[in-house]
């Protein structure tokens, strides 16, 4: 039996920053190397991604991993017995083989993700490199561009906004420490500009403010201000948009509550046009919904050279989706979840596609977090550029951003800066 061979998986519940349960798995090494992996859970979800495994019951509002943990106790453990832990894609393999579905609804993608995150762990582990160090395997790499939340809506704050993320990019930053300075004097300054209207109701999942705004384009207006209270140029701190258009909308039509607001499809394309021009805005996220091909196209042929048009829904962190959305011209950048593929091995398969493609890649976080720090040394180690974690509050986020400020300092590697939304 070879040093890396997997001795044992061992998988348990914990629980992610919405209080609700999810999977860890600790896989353990023949040389004792131990490595653990803990599955994140969405709010906005993609129809064709990979599923969770909740029990159907009502212990602890359906939402219990019993199953789940119980499937990386027995099947994965038996099956991931003996094998290399330094040949990711083999380990990956078994676990799409065992649980033989297309969104891994079997065995729970929550259970596939986590197994995949510990074998990688562990395997970092016995080579005794950083886990960033040991997926670059010699590559350069960069520190990524940070995208922040600000303001947080959707079905991440109650629905009080219908637009699901307001975020700011640092392009001015020179440094990855520097980035978090700008984001945090702007954040500082949203907070003064809502609590001095009255319009702050809380604190969203992601960290965000939650706001009390009375249309949707009072919060592009209120961040615009708060970067210019800040101090900043419209050039150094910009507006990102996640819409998440599937959460309210279809091909068929779009509703925004908060205005009892219809459109079709030309006319959400307008609307988001309409902003483009009139405010910072440099990047926008699933602008219409995943079902809504056409209309991504037509968004992409219209505003791809003034803004990055990101896939989340519709792509899912899918190889094959991004290489067909590049084809037909919909979208120009890919965010990368794990577990919307549910293994390490179909993630940075999703990320080589897009970079072959010419698009810009964005790891990101999902509204159900946890204390792993894995996207950060994945962001850096994969060189993609960008990473998405959420707000600059709530320790399940900060975790992170810190953990780019540890890489940057052991580094010295360079930022990547605007050149990652621009190249």
């Amino acid at each position: 039996m070879s040093d890396t061979a997997i001795k044992s998986v061992r998988g348990r519940r914990v629980w992610d920053s919405r209080g609700r349960p999810t999977v860890e798995a600790e896989v353990t090494l023949a040389d004792g190397s131990v490595g653990r992996g803990m599955a994140p859970a969405g709010a906005s979800r993609g129809s064709r991604e990979a599923v969770d495994l909740r029990d159907a019951n009502k212990k602890l509002g359906g939402f219990d991993v019993a199953a789940a943990v119980a499937n990386v106790n027995g099947e994965i453990a038996a099956t991931l017995a003996g094998v290399d832990a330094g040949d990711q894609a083999e380990v990956d393999t078994l676990l799409i083989e065992l649980d033989g579905t297309p969104t891994k609804s079997r065995l729970g993608g929550n259970a596939t993700i986590a197994a995949s995150l510990a074998v990688l762990h562990a395997a970092a582990a016995s080579s005794g490199q950083p886990l960033w160090k040991y997926v670059a395997r010699g590559a350069a790499v960069t520190l990524p561009l940070p995208e922040i939340q600000i303001f947080g809506g959707g079905a991440h704050a109650g629905r009080r906004v219908d637009i699901q993320d307001f975020m700011v990019m640092a392009l001015g930053a020179k440094t990855f420490d520097q980035a978090l300075e700008m984001t945090a004097e702007v954040y500082l300054a949203a907070g003064g500009l809502m609590k001095a209207a009255g319009k702050q109701a809380g604190v969203a999942d992601e960290g965000g403010y939650w706001p009390l705004f009375a249309a949707n384009e009072e919060a592009l207006e209120t961040l615009t201000r708060a970067i210019e209270s800040a101090g900043f140029k419209h050039d150094e701190v910009a507006i990102s948009l996640d819409i998440a258009a599937s959460e309210f909308g279809s091909g068929c039509g779009y509703k925004l509550g908060l205005e009892n607001r219809e459109f079709d499809t030309a006319g959400m394309i307008d609307m988001l046009g309409k902003w483009i021009a009139a405010y910072p805005i440099v990047s926008v996220e699933d602008p219409l919904a995943e079902d809504d091909e056409a209309g991504l196209i037509e968004f992409t042929r219209r505003f791809s050279k003034k803004v990055q048009i990101i896939g989340d829904d519709y792509l899912v962190t899918n190889a094959l989706r991004i290489t067909h959305a590049a084809a037909i011209g919909a979208c120009n950048c890919a965010l990368i979840k794990l577990n919307q593929a549910g293994t390490v091995t179909e993630t940075k398969a999703a990320l080589d596609a897009a970079k072959s493609a010419g698009w810009n890649t964005i790891v990101s976080a999902r509204s159900g977090e946890t204390e792993d720090v894995t996207i950060t040394h994945l962001a850096v180690g994969w060189n993609a550029g960008q990473l998405k974690v959420g707000s600059f509050s709530r320790s399940e986020r900060m975790a992170k951003w810190n953990e780019g400020l540890r890489i940057e300092e052991a580094t010295g590697a360079p930022f990547a800066g605007r050149k990652a939304l621009f190249p």
